[in-house]
């Protein structure tokens, strides 16, 4: 006999649901649906195609009848020798559904799946295949300060030139920029002196900025030589990701150093990532990644904020943690060093341009096994962030999903890098 227990379940109109033996053969893997659409819409919808299985026609049916609150006639199950009837009993007098437990939880899960379902159809069908790793004409020149002319930028794929290339992502950063420009030009210069045989190149990223960002850029440029310091404008804003990713392709350094126009992290401690990069002992194949973490700060920060934005926090750390990318305590700090071949390698392979690109960085760096350390470095807070707290996260929540699904479902793989014009 066919074991049943009824629970009461508060729907709008009141239907008696029993619970038959044909609900566990149906397909529930090979549903996807918009069940709102569905709603919405009635049978017309698009949404009923994934349906075409005949249990799964029923089942949708019974479910839009359901959350309406209307009657229906039995539904048939064609293949069964049951029926899931649906029998209406008293609209409008405030009684309730009675369904069994097993019967609603394979409904929730239907539908849980059907969602996951839509989900990753969403971000397969959306994905671009290939990385953006195309600059525009007035992309690939730099302008130099001095002889006004206009020179052309050399290719990660080239012989690194310099000892150290620095990148500093700007977007309407003519107030910031400065202070940060100020102190790290000054460590240069004074380590130059100390080490003749050093040499660096601080590349600004200028993306898209309304402000003048780029002239800011050029009296440095002007001041130290275009050798030193260059400019790269870019015509239109590509995301933090993807203007770094610009200036890495555009750089010369055997190490290649990102850095926040903000200066938010004390730029001396360049010293200590570099201990640690050389600590990890990169191989043959010159591979290496060396992380500043403000992980050692966040009970201090946790204190100066609200619930809310903890509650963010904890919950960005745990999809990073989840989905992406495992022993990396703070994977958001501005603060990376990288040797030539792992930058060129995974910048390469880069998708994500907005603020979720560190995730995808180290999640293409520890899929090929490169080595990754964290070392704790000096960090101030400083405002004008253009990082807003609840779309800012909720954007990164999604694309660290968009990240996990779309290289799980083939639409991202990890193919060698090829030349960039």
């Amino acid at each position: 006999m066919l074991y049943r227990r009824a629970v009461r379940l508060p729907l709008a109109g009141a239907v008696s649901l029993s619970y038959t033996h044909w609900l566990q053969r149906l397909p529930w893997n090979r549903w996807q649906l918009s069940l709102a659409e569905a709603i919405t819409e009635g049978p017309g919808s698009r949404s009923y195609w994934p349906w075409r299985l005949p249990g799964g026609r029923r089942l949708l049916q019974l479910a839009v009848e359901v959350v309406r609150g209307q009657a229906a006639a039995p539904i048939g199950c064609s293949g069964c020798r049951r029926s899931l009837p649906l029998v209406a009993a008293g609209a409008g007098s405030g009684l309730s559904a009675v369904m069994e437990p097993a019967a609603a939880l394979q409904i929730l899960v239907a539908v849980a799946l059907a969602a996951l379902g839509l989900l990753v159809f969403i971000a397969h069908a959306t994905a671009i295949k290939m990385p953006n790793l195309v600059r525009g004409e007035k992309e690939k020149y730099f302008l130099n300060a001095n002889s006004a002319r206009k020179e052309l930028f050399p290719s990660i794929h080239d012989p690194s030139t310099k000892e150290l290339s620095v990148i500093v992502p700007s977007y309407n950063e003519e107030q910031r920029l400065p202070r940060m420009m100020d102190e790290a030009l000054e460590y240069l210069e004074q380590r130059l002196k100390k080490d003749s045989s050093f040499s660096y190149e601080v590349i600004v990223v200028d993306d898209g900025s309304k402000d003048k960002t780029t002239e800011v850029g050029l009296t440095y440029s002007k001041k130290y030589g275009s050798d030193a310091v260059r400019v790269l404008t870019l015509t239109q804003n590509r995301g933090k990701g993807g203007a770094i990713k610009m200036g890495v392709l555009s750089s010369r350094g055997r190490f290649i150093l990102m850095a926040d126009a903000d200066g938010a992290t004390k730029f001396a401690d360049i010293e200590k990532v570099e201990a640690a990069l050389k600590a990890l002992q990169p191989g043959p194949d010159d591979m290496a990644i060396s992380c500043g973490s403000r992980a050692h700060l966040e009970k201090d920060t946790i204190a100066n904020r609200s619930y809310f934005r903890t509650l963010l926090m904890y919950g960005f750390h745990f999809l990073v943690w989840f989905l992406c990318v495992r022993g990396v305590k703070d994977t958001q700090c501005g603060f990376k060093l990288l040797t030539r071949e792992a930058a060129r390698t995974t910048f390469s392979m880069l998708h994500v341009d907005r603020w979720a690109f560190d995730v995808e960085l180290l999640y293409i760096a520890q899929c090929l096994k490169i080595p990754i350390t964290e070392v704790a470095v000096e960090w101030t807070e400083i405002e004008g962030s253009k990082l807003v707290p609840f779309w800012s996260w909720l954007q990164m929540g999604k694309d660290l999903l968009f990240i996990r699904l779309r290289y799980l479902t083939g639409a991202w793989n990890l193919e060698k890098p090829k030349k960039v014009n």
